[in-house]
């Protein structure tokens, strides 16, 4: 039986723009109407069983609202997870046309991050590093890297990575490979996997295979997975995804979403849902199951992770 849960991340919970196209510019943007959705929602994600709740720092003020939320409802079955590495510096400002967050992935870095993030123990369960690049040097910093191991050590935490990129494979091999006397530092993988995007299938079933936490994000292509006019490379895939929408009488969402279950089998994959229609939607990916033909056919729908990523370059934040 598929164990596949799914969780909720909440990087178009916390702040006000986030590259989706699907977004919905019309709401109200003020820090109060957005700490009481991001509340709302994360209530009505326990409710419907959801345990998994995914941050980060650079996620505007979500790291403080699911600390807050954390703090309130004293769940004690809930797991968090949150990164080090970005920081978030648009200051709420809509619209904002400079980048909005800014990698560091300094040892400064990390223990200011941390300083703040260890509040959320003991719900904190995994602490990762925000889209390790081999690039960035995190994966040979030694003194980054001994301090993962150390809070691993000390907090009984899993640690992990989350990636992104053309190089999501070379990015797994190169950290698979770090331990500390016989002991393998990363225990978690967190991975931009979907319809689109398959690169990293094979290393992510060998992992999954030697008992590491596989975690999806961007399940849904950034938006790019609904039937939307100016992806026409995408038209007989949105045909198809519309198909089995009307055979399953669900969304294109919980198809695209199942086909990661039943094509992958992760351990979480996380919703991005920024309301609470979204999310039940969402969920309605648990009620059935493609069959093979149709993960098949799904699978043919891959692009080189060039074109992926390179398309995704251009998405604009709303």
């Amino acid at each position: 039986m598929n164990q596949t849960k799914i969780g909720l991340g909440m990087a178009a919970l916390g702040r006000p723009d986030y590259i989706n196209i699907r977004s919905n510019t019309n709401i109200d943007k003020s820090v109060e109407v957005f700490k009481a959705i991001a509340f709302k929602v994360l209530d009505e994600s326990y409710t419907l069983g959801i345990k998994d709740f995914d941050v980060a720092p650079s996620y505007g003020l979500g790291e403080q609202f699911l600390l807050e939320w954390n703090n309130s409802r004293n769940h004690k079955d809930v797991n968090l997870s949150t990164k080090f590495g970005y920081t978030y510096v648009a200051n709420w400002e809509i619209g904002f046309s400079g980048k909005h967050e800014i990698k560091e992935h300094s040892i400064s870095k990390l223990n200011k991050q941390w300083e703040v993030s260890k509040a959320m123990l003991p719900n904190l369960k995994i602490y990762q590093v925000h889209s390790a690049t081999l690039d960035s040097g995190v994966l040979t910093n030694e003194a980054v890297l001994s301090k993962l191991y150390e809070l691993k050590q000390e907090h009984n935490l899993k640690i992990g990575i989350t990636s992104s990129g053309t190089e999501q494979v070379k990015i797994i091999e190169v950290a698979q490979k770090i331990n500390f006397d016989g002991d393998d530092l990363f225990d978690s993988y967190q991975v931009t996997f979907n319809i689109f995007e398959q690169s990293c299938f094979h290393i992510l079933r060998e992992l999954l295979a030697k008992g590491k936490t596989i975690i999806i994000k961007e399940a849904l292509a950034n938006g790019r997975v609904f039937k939307n006019d100016k992806f026409f490379q995408y038209e007989s895939a949105y045909d198809y995804l519309g198909h089995l929408s009307s055979k399953y009488s669900v969304g294109t969402d919980a198809i695209a979403l199942r086909f990661i279950i039943d094509h992958l089998e992760p351990s979480v994959i996380l919703s991005g849902a920024s309301n609470s229609n979204q999310l039940k939607e969402n969920l309605k990916a648990l009620n059935f199951e493609l069959d093979k033909n149709e993960v098949s056919k799904l699978k043919l729908f891959a692009v080189t992770p060039h074109n992926y990523w390179k398309e995704r370059s251009h998405l604009k934040w709303n």
